[in-house]
């Protein structure tokens, strides 16, 4: 079976390496990275388990691979290319078949490696939270979000050792009630309800976390959070009530929706159904968002291995937004969260 890569994910599982201007292909037990000179050095360095190919067309110089071995097929993600950098190729006489998520499906399942590596990443994250608390509850009284969104992206990174798994969401009162929140110039105040979601990379592999507290001198991004208002407060309760019994209750060999459901009834039963939008989780590895997503429309099975995010919420438009998100292994057949 012949396949091809250009997604950066894609070509770091495949080979450990990989850069912005690459192309992987592997037939049998053939296997080549094709990329330009910018990157020979590191990628003849780095790359044991493939052929590092030098050119200033990496299109062109694998389609001559793709002729020089009589390649006939060959599995692609559609997801992977351009319009244009796929016409340039498929210009061969070689058939290309699509195969959507190709890199995600082979993916899903971890290694222990990957896991430990998962866990890791999970618990920096977690640390960064709390220095992220103790920043804003002694110096983000009066700072704007869009100020907290840049000092929580500054203490994640810790001075640059680390990357992000995407831009941190720092939210305020009813800015909250958008899933993914853009920082304004509303500004922090004690007593304000603040929503943190966010992630750091570890060795390349992603943490995805989210917190919802009451601020205060004395806050923490903790499960437990006493909110001045009643709707709020239920509205909180509920949400993490749907959080742990998801958890809880998650097995192996269960399909994803019934996950979800598990989490999305608690959330019906308290009458905030209409304000869950989102589904309950997503895959999380190399990619922030990888298979298997636990949502009402997949029954993709779950299995032990697999790495996945935990994340009900409620969202109630100009009033406030609830979420709270861990990220969990299945393991023995039940839920492990990661980062503990």
């Amino acid at each position: 079976m012949a396949y091809i890569h250009k997604d950066e994910s894609a070509l770091y599982y495949e080979c450990g390496y990989s850069c912005d201007n690459a192309i992987f292909l592997k037939s049998g037990s053939d296997a080549w990275f094709v990329t330009d000179g910018r990157y020979e050095t590191e990628a003849k360095s780095s790359i044991k388990n493939a052929n590092v190919v030098i050119t200033h067309d990496i299109v062109s110089q694998t389609l001559s691979i793709i002729k020089k071995h009589k390649i006939k097929k060959c599995y692609f993600d559609p997801k992977e290319w351009s319009v244009a950098a796929f016409q340039r190729l498929s210009v061969s006489k070689c058939r290309f078949i699509p195969n959507i998520d190709m890199s995600h499906k082979k993916r899903l399942i971890k290694s222990n490696k990957e896991i430990k590596l998962l866990d890791k990443a999970a618990k920096v994250g977690a640390k960064s939270f709390d220095k992220c608390a103790k920043f804003f509850a002694n110096d983000g009284i009066g700072l704007s979000e869009k100020r907290l969104a840049f000092e929580a992206e500054r203490i994640l990174r810790d001075s640059g050792k680390r990357g992000l798994s995407f831009e941190p969401i720092v939210a305020i009162g009813s800015n909250a009630a958008l899933p993914h929140a853009v920082p304004t110039d509303r500004v922090l105040k004690s007593g304000n309800l603040l929503l943190m979601d966010a992630g750091i990379k570890y060795k390349r592999y992603c943490s995805d976390r989210t917190r919802t507290a009451v601020v205060d001198k004395d806050f923490i991004f903790d499960y437990s959070q006493s909110f001045g208002r009643k709707k709020i407060q239920k509205a909180y309760d509920t949400v993490l009530k749907a959080h742990d019994k998801a958890i809880e209750k998650a097995r192996s060999g269960m399909r994803a929706k019934k996950i979800d459901l598990i989490a999305r009834e608690v959330i019906e039963k308290a009458g905030f159904g209409k304000y869950f939008v989102h589904s309950t989780g997503h895959g999380v590895g190399l990619d922030i968002h990888e298979m298997p997503y636990i949502s009402s429309r997949n029954s993709q099975r779950i299995d032990d291995n697999m790495v996945f995010t935990i994340e009900p919420g409620i969202y109630i438009a100009g009033k406030f937004g609830i979420r709270i998100e861990d990220t969990v292994v299945m393991e023995n057949g039940r839920a492990r969260v990661l980062g503990l």
